[in-house]
């Protein structure tokens, strides 16, 4: 006689309102705001447009915000973006997505966090010629040992990571609105586009990078208490306050420097801080990157593993992929496989002559592609359902548009201007096919359980 079978694990909602907007302000505040301002600047004409720009990438990202939290809200799932577009477009498409996601985009994303992390901490304390690489496979392990300790530890972490990388942002706000601008010799003009929509456009380009990443909030509608009420509250608070840093920071950036001198910066924040506090503040303003590169990998790799859940209720050949830890709460063999696969990657980047700038390239298009598709997909459901819109918008269906025509904009763009490991990224992308015909297949034949 057999004892009574223990039900199966799934997601408790564990994180409050205020964890799940650490989470996704963890994921977006990160490294990119010490990067792209330079970029940026280099592909507009004016200061005015310098921050009409960021303001703008606000916008689109509260209209794709929109977007997640009514499809969330509809459909609270561990498999966020995976649900949404098996519910629009079918489950070949969201299988597709799947392997994307678990081959390119997110455990990609993981790797170039993991390389940012290593160049500042290379430069902090220099491991030798091998020291990136060092430091990108040493951060991933340490960061997948915490998660692997369950949600409680992630959050937690999370959150103190979060607080820390606001505190340095606040600082170099309050440092700016104390100093003096510096009057910086005449620099070089930029060198910009003959065609000026289209130097604005590459700026978008690098201003939508940065904002990226608020779309994880998807992953923990399954996790967050009171999900339903709470994912709209988390997703729009969570993006203006993301808007609000961004401006502050930019408008810090001009305040020191100006704008020509924010073009030939290599490294905006950390120029403000040395002006603000000699050498000392700018190896202080590195090691801040390093915590900033902390929070959004710690958060990548809580967010990234909920997919594989919703993969395996889905395909029994895979079940056993997803399985979800009771006692920690979280999937552990999932963060396993994931960390694994983007260590593959972190070895694939330390072979190039810029590990970061290669994995972007070759997360870059398949990341767009399938924004644009959950777009489309959030046009098919609602209108299946015309009666039951969970968010009535007065400018419907101009935001949602803006979000699609955003994503298709973005996909041409890291098609076009991107090198080799665009390339390989695509490939990977479409090996995934063959694979999921053979998960499908295999799991025709798996009795259900």
């Amino acid at each position: 006689m057999t004892g009574p079978t223990r039900p199966t694990a799934a997601p408790r909602p564990s994180l409050s309102l205020l964890d799940g907007i650490a989470m996704v302000v963890g994921v977006v505040v990160g490294i990119g705001i010490f990067k792209t301002p330079s970029l940026v600047a280099a592909n507009v004409g004016s200061e005015a447009m310098f921050i009409g720009l960021w303001l703008l990438g606000g916008l689109i990202t509260l209209a794709g915000a929109l977007v997640y939290a009514e499809l969330a809200m509809r459909h609270p799932s561990a498999g966020g973006e995976y649900t949404f577009l098996d519910r629009g477009l079918g489950r070949n498409v969201a299988l597709l997505f799947a392997w994307a996601r678990i081959s390119v985009v997110q455990t990609g994303a993981i790797a170039a966090v993991a390389f940012v992390f290593a160049d500042y901490a290379q430069a902090v304390l220099p491991l030798g010629p091998y020291g990136i690489a060092i430091y990108a496979a040493a951060v991933l392990v340490a960061t997948t040992a915490v998660n692997l300790r369950g949600t409680v530890y992630g959050k937690i972490a999370q959150n103190l990571l979060s607080g820390l990388t606001l505190a340095v942002i606040v600082l170099i706000v309050i440092a700016a609105a104390f100093m003096v601008p510096v009057q910086q010799p005449p620099a070089a003009p930029p060198a910009m586009s003959s065609d000026g929509l289209g130097a604005a456009g590459l700026a978008m380009v690098f201003v939508l990078l940065t904002y990226g990443g608020w779309n994880e909030a998807a992953y923990i509608s399954a996790d967050l208490r009171d999900g339903r009420r709470n994912m709209l509250r988390l997703l729009l608070l969570g993006t203006l306050a993301i808007t609000a840093i961004y401006l502050l920071t930019n408008l810090a950036y001009l305040s020191v420097l100006g704008l020509d001198a924010i073009r030939a910066s290599d490294a905006v924040a950390a120029d403000v801080m040395r002006l603000a506090a000699g050498d000392t503040g700018a190896l202080l303003l590195s090691i801040a990157v390093c915590i900033a590169a902390l929070s959004t990998l710690n958060a990548s790799i809580f967010t990234g593993a909920r997919v594989y859940f919703a993969i395996g209720a889905d395909l029994p050949a895979l079940r056993k992929l997803g399985a979800w830890d009771h006692d920690g709460n979280h999937p552990r063999r999932a963060i396993l496989i994931q960390s694994a696969v983007a260590l593959l990657l972190v070895a694939f980047g330390a072979m190039q002559r810029d590990g970061f700038q290669a994995i972007v390239e070759y997360t870059a298009p398949a990341f767009w592609l399938f924004m644009l598709l959950i777009g489309v997909s959030y046009f098919v459901l609602r209108r299946r359902d015309p009666q039951r819109p969970l968010l009535t918008w007065p400018l419907y269906p101009a935001v949602p548009g803006l979000f699609c025509a955003a994503s298709a904009y973005l996909l041409y763009a890291s098609l076009m201007h991107t090198g080799l490991g665009a390339l390989v990224g695509i490939g990977v992308l479409l090996a995934g096919v063959p694979l999921i015909a053979l998960a499908q297949r295999n799991s025709a034949m798996v009795p259900a359980e």
